[in-house]
């Protein structure tokens, strides 16, 4: 998937736990934990606002973009 999710990386900036940020976001452990491996399909856009009040970022700090050879490229 071309979506990478750097949400262990702002964490691990704000020296914040699963646990701390779970609690804080009000998200059960298991949907953060699907969210911070990338393994989540969707986010909804309060939970990604939620998250970036908690760490004090921007969603661009937690998402990123990464062209794959699967997709093709605009010509």
């Amino acid at each position: 998937m071309p979506i990478i999710v750097n949400l262990d990386v702002m964490m691990a900036k704000r020296k914040m736990s699963l646990n701390e940020l779970s609690e804080k976001v009000d998200l059960t452990l298991s949907n953060l934990s699907i969210l911070k491996t990338g393994k989540a399909k969707a986010i909804r856009f309060s939970t990604l606002a939620a998250i970036c009040r908690v760490l004090h970022c921007q969603p661009g700090d937690i998402l990123e973009y990464q062209h794959g050879p699967e997709e093709p490229e605009d010509e």
